[in-house]
């Protein structure tokens, strides 16, 4: 009888002490300092109170815990040299610390490692070129003409296309040519993209410059509305921010040609071709390209070969097409520009714009 009381008390300090291993719930004895180090890793907030050796609750507004950090720091003085900490522990997969790779494993940096890294440099040079973002297309032929009544005559003709970005904000556009063909492409169709125009043109999102043919237009007046093709130098520049514009620009520039007026009815059935005449008269009139303006009747008319008219600038003659019939009831006014050698005209344009919430 003596023996079997010896084996069940034996075993149930077995258990007790093995239960006391698997808990979570833990006890400590401290030492009362300024910041007392709990655990190694965070504890549950659910489940934490201090009590004195002798087992008397200390209150909660004696002190401060962080809980993530495990430690405890005294903000009031108490009457205790040590203190038992009552706490909750989280579980071990949760405090364990995982990694793929052992620290062990993880080589020192040595002089032989930097040697090695500079072997392993790419040895390729890159070289920089200056430009590098522009497209260029074009052409350059060079021709003779023989012919057994004329001297041989040498023919040349350049056509060079540039765009591109000179940088992050910069954008360059030129059209470069050179040609003595006095013809114009024909104007059938809605959009002209001329072989005569020439011009280097640079801008960003505040400013831009541009230098050769360019259009002089004003569509925002109501009483000064124009439009015109000439050859010289604009500027422009626009400051924006969120409750104003300010835009200002400038140009001066040589005029391609002279200003005029052709009026005339419109026959029955007749379509054309209807002849455009000087302001002379003249029968021959070289029209500058895109620079026309056709009214029938106050009404301006689109051109192009799916709209209503179609124009021929070398001889200057303009075509109705079949889906605007023509009647004697028309009373047809074409507004262009002809070409004009005699004396040079010089043209300047410049203006400024301001436009707020409230006022422009």
């Amino acid at each position: 009888m003596k023996y079997f009381i010896l084996i069940l008390f034996f075993l149930s300090i077995t258990k007790s002490s093995s239960q006391q291993s698997t808990t979570l719930y833990r006890l400590k004895s401290l030492a009362v300092r300024d910041t007392i180090q709990v655990d190694s890793v965070s504890i549950n907030s659910s489940y934490f109170f201090l009590t004195s050796l002798k087992d008397s609750r200390i209150p909660p507004s004696s002190y401060v815990v962080d809980f993530q950090n495990a430690s405890l720091r005294f903000i009031s003085p108490i009457a205790h040299d040590s203190i038992r900490v009552h706490y909750l522990r989280y579980p071990t997969f949760i405090t364990k610390k995982y990694q793929a790779i052992d620290d062990s494993v993880i080589v020192n940096r040595t002089g032989n490692l930097q040697k090695l890294y500079k072997l392993s440099l790419p040895s390729e040079i890159y070289s920089v070129s200056p430009l590098d973002g522009l497209m260029s297309s074009g052409s350059l032929s060079r021709g003779v003409t023989i012919g057994n009544n004329q001297n041989s005559v040498l023919n040349s003709e350049l056509d060079l296309k540039v765009s591109g970005k000179l940088n992050d904000k910069v954008t360059l556009r030129a059209s470069i040519q050179d040609s003595n063909v006095p013809l114009q492409e024909s104007g059938y169709s809605q959009r002209l993209d001329e072989f005569d125009q020439v011009f280097i043109e640079i801008f960003s999102d505040r400013w831009g410059i541009r230098a050769g043919d360019i259009d002089l237009e004003d569509s925002q007046s109501y009483f000064s509305k124009f439009s015109k093709r000439v050859q010289g130098l604009s500027l422009s520049t626009n400051f924006k921010n969120e409750d104003s514009e300010f835009t200002t620009f400038a140009a001066g520039a040589l005029v391609r040609g002279q200003f005029s007026t052709s009026q005339f009815v419109g026959q029955e059935g007749n379509q054309g071709p209807y002849k455009l005449k000087g302001p002379n008269n003249e029968l021959y009139v070289l029209v500058v390209s895109g620079s026309e303006t056709v009214y029938v009747n106050g009404i301006p008319l689109k051109r192009g070969a799916t709209e209503d008219y179609s124009i021929d600038y070398n001889a200057g003659e303009i075509l109705f097409n079949a889906t605007y019939p023509i009647t004697s009831e028309m009373r047809i006014t074409v507004d262009y520009q002809y070409s004009e050698r005699n004396y040079s005209r010089f043209i300047g344009y410049a203006g400024s714009h301001y436009k707020n919430s409230k006022w422009k």
